[in-house]
């Protein structure tokens, strides 16, 4: 916990101390009251730039890093590279939302794309480290992105008590190991519930089976957390911290996006809904109670986001 609270003294406080209020009018469409903690307000539009402050602050030696990444890491990481000095370089698949490249580009990373998906990503930046011998940062299994994420769970201790839910975002792991070990930490009695799309069920299988499962394919909206090959240091963090890891449907995550718009009126990219998505199909478990849903990420092309959140779109409540 040490390292946790002592890493607020090295993230940019424009990833900060986020709002978190609130949201009746959500609260009223799910039946339950429910807090949202939005991780969208700052220079990169996700919570990925806590981590990639912490990683950037420990490479005094570095001159270069390179990461794989599905569009929110890269952006955090060419953030926090440009303002220490980094040559950056990020990997990420060809079909990636083109908003999360343009911004890669913008704040001045080489990108790289590659055909494939995100472990074919991971892949040719490994070779690229190898190969240039610089730096490799690997979301997840690179500890500081986990203790920068872990600081959002310092911020909701005060607003959390015994019988609250938090549902977090399950991808590589680091946002939901790093809260999670926070709140199992300070507020035991707190229930921590992870959240991952049906069509990219990896991690969630992994936590289920209590060990590492692939899958051959990812086929998801939610490309911020549609990875196939869990990390087994992440799965043993999780299995710690997770009280339990669902999986939600397509619609349910499109239905999330537009109450999220239309309640709280926010844009968020499909993985930051999967919380929503989670009370959306299990009414009954959360009725009544308090829910924190942490908006992990607004970065969604314009087109595809008014395909998603269309009102002919199914799902519509």
């Amino acid at each position: 916990m040490n390292r946790i609270r002592a890493a607020r003294d090295v993230i940019d406080p424009a990833f900060l101390d986020s709002p978190l209020y609130r949201c009746d009018p959500l609260g009223e469409r799910l039946g339950c009251a429910v807090s949202i903690k939005l991780e969208t307000a700052n220079p990169v539009r996700s919570f990925k730039g806590r981590g990639t402050e912490l990683v950037t602050s420990r490479l005094a030696a570095a001159s270069a890093v390179v990461c794989a990444s599905a569009g929110n890491l890269g952006q955090a990481l060419a953030w926090s590279g440009r303002r220490r000095g980094l040559d950056v370089t990020v990997v990420a698949r060809r079909r990636a939302p083109a908003v999360k490249l343009d911004r890669i580009r913008s704040f001045g990373a080489r990108l790289e794309l590659v055909d494939g998906d995100f472990e074919a990503a991971r892949e040719r930046a490994v070779h690229l480290a190898r190969e240039r011998g610089i730096r490799l940062v690997e979301d997840s299994l690179d500890v500081e992105t986990c203790e920068g994420a872990a600081t959002i769970g310092l911020e909701l201790i005060g607003a959390v008590s015994a019988g609250d839910v938090v549902l977090i975002a399950l991808g590589g792991g680091a946002m939901a190991t790093g809260v999670g070990h926070v709140l199992k930490s300070l507020a035991p009695g707190v229930e921590v519930i992870c959240v991952q799309p049906r069509g990219a069920p990896a991690m969630t299988l992994s936590w289920r089976e209590r060990r590492v499962v692939t899958t051959e394919a990812a086929d998801t909206i939610a490309d911020g957390v549609a990875g196939r090959f869990p990390i087994p240091e992440v799965l043993d963090d999780l299995l710690a911290v997770a009280d339990d890891a669902v999986l939600v449907r397509e619609d349910s995550i499109k239905t999330g996006m537009r109450l999220l718009l239309d309640d709280a009126g926010l844009v968020a990219e499909p993985s930051a809904a999967l919380g929503v998505a989670a009370v959306l199909e299990d009414r009954r478990r959360f009725a009544g109670r308090h829910v924190v849903t942490i908006v992990c990420g607004g970065n969604v092309d314009p087109a595809a986001y008014r395909r998603f959140t269309s009102p002919w779109s199914p799902g519509r409540p």
